[in-house]
């Protein structure tokens, strides 16, 4: 499947395209639907939610730091 010319990385990948067949199997979708999930909804929405959440936690720490100073 993957010919990046790098051994570990070429195996790390089809490894991945495997479980993601067998995993797609599973659930009754295809490989492309689960790569749409995943790649499209599922992760960007993970990495909002965590910029969200590290924002909301930096702000939290510059007004409790401001209150310490005063």
């Amino acid at each position: 499947m993957a010919n990046s010319g790098i051994y570990w990385i070429d195996i790390t990948f089809d490894y991945c395209v495997r479980l993601l067949y067998q995993v797609a199997g599973m659930m009754g979708i295809t490989y492309e639907e689960i790569n749409v999930w995943l790649f499209v909804i599922i992760l960007p929405a993970i990495l909002l939610f965590s910029l969200t959440l590290n924002l909301y936690f930096i702000l939290r720490l510059n007004q409790k730091n401001k209150l310490n100073d005063a």
